[in-house]
């Protein structure tokens, strides 16, 4: 998400240093947007200016498979690009599996796409930006404008990719919606996603139930927590918000159901951890205290290694375009989830 750039700027100066060699950046922010998409080559995350990344595991074939979002694919619209490896080391890519169409609601920006495989077909959960102004706008504000979570799919893993509607997002789009992902719960699937802090201030994490297809809701969002309900979150000092940003679930191996999520705290970009007390999405949630990851990283993302080890994958730093991909082995302790010590 962008605009978590302008919120956590005054707490991004106690973020943890990232090697030299991850994060350097030859051109800036406007050079790298303008950029063409380069050919498919073999490259390391260290090398690559990736946020807001997914990997989806393939057992079969044995690969591992990477989405991200680039502001210009083959011809020039914004769009999402693919990266495969064999060892989590070496990706091949970029290739664009979705651009955004001439004919669709907007044409500004795609932000935090995720790959799911559901009931024989693939799927992107995505965010899509526009310059459509909202009625309501606020003085010494950012822009209020129509952003929202959508539903693209496809037969196979590598495209191509088409929404189901091309005249507006999934989610409502009365609201700013952003990082939608998929949960399946007692054989009924969901969109876990936030409610943009530009829009209401102190953002929040939703669900709303999806038809069995994906491809609409099927009934009103639910509101889980606000972002201010954690404990290590730090409130914005230029605009007083709180953000949220990439929710993630995950049932642990003694059944407890967690979720990954991020916000501004004391040292940057935080990756936080809720609890359900209930076991299910509904919650209640409880926050643990502690972060997860708390160095300038966050929009984490869990995936189980071809040998079944638990791995997180999340940007940082959260600068642009220093941003890296950072894959790390995680721990299952049953109560809860860490980065393995």
């Amino acid at each position: 998400m962008k605009t978590i750039l302008f919120c956590l700027l005054a707490v991004l100066a106690a973020a943890q240093a990232v090697p030299s060699s991850s994060v350097a950046a030859p051109a800036g922010p406007e050079q790298w947007r303008n950029a063409p998409l380069p050919a498919p080559r073999d490259v390391k995350l260290a090398d690559e200016r990736l946020r807001d990344s997914c990997v989806w595991v393939d057992e079969a074939t044995q690969t591992y498979y990477l989405v991200s979002a680039r502001r210009r694919g083959p011809n020039g619209r914004p769009a999402v690009v693919q990266y495969t490896s064999k060892d989590l080391q070496t990706w091949n890519g970029p290739r664009a599996i979705y651009e955004i169409p001439e004919n669709f609601w907007t044409q500004r920006g795609i932000w935090a796409p995720e790959l799911h495989r559901y009931q024989g077909k693939f799927y992107l959960f995505l965010t899509f930006d526009s310059d459509q102004p909202f009625p309501e706008q606020w003085r010494d504000w950012l822009p209020r404008v129509k952003r929202g979570s959508q539903v693209l799919v496809a037969d196979k893993v590598d495209g191509p990719f088409m929404a189901f509607d091309a005249t507006r997002s999934t989610l409502p789009p009365d609201m700013m919606t952003l990082d939608g992902t998929l949960w399946v719960e007692d054989g009924t699937p969901y969109m876990v996603f936030c409610h943009e802090w530009v829009q209401i201030k102190d953002g929040t994490v939703e669900y709303v139930k999806l038809k069995d297809d994906l491809s609409a809701t099927d009934g009103e969002p639910v509101r889980l927590f606000n972002g201010s309900d954690a404990p290590w979150v730090k409130k914005s000092d230029q605009y007083g918000c709180v953000v949220t940003d990439g929710p993630w679930l995950h049932r642990t191996k003694t059944g407890k159901l967690v979720m990954l999520w991020t916000s501004g705290g004391a040292t940057g970009y935080t990756t936080g951890l809720a609890i359900s007390e209930s076991g299910k999405l509904a919650g209640p949630w409880k926050h643990q205290a502690e972060p997860v990851f708390g160095a300038d990283g966050g929009h984490a993302m869990l995936f189980q290694r071809l040998d079944g080890r638990l791995m997180m994958i999340l940007h940082r730093p959260n600068i642009t375009p220093r941003e890296r991909a950072v894959i790390m082995e995680m721990e299952d302790l049953g109560d809860t989830i860490r980065v393995k010590r």
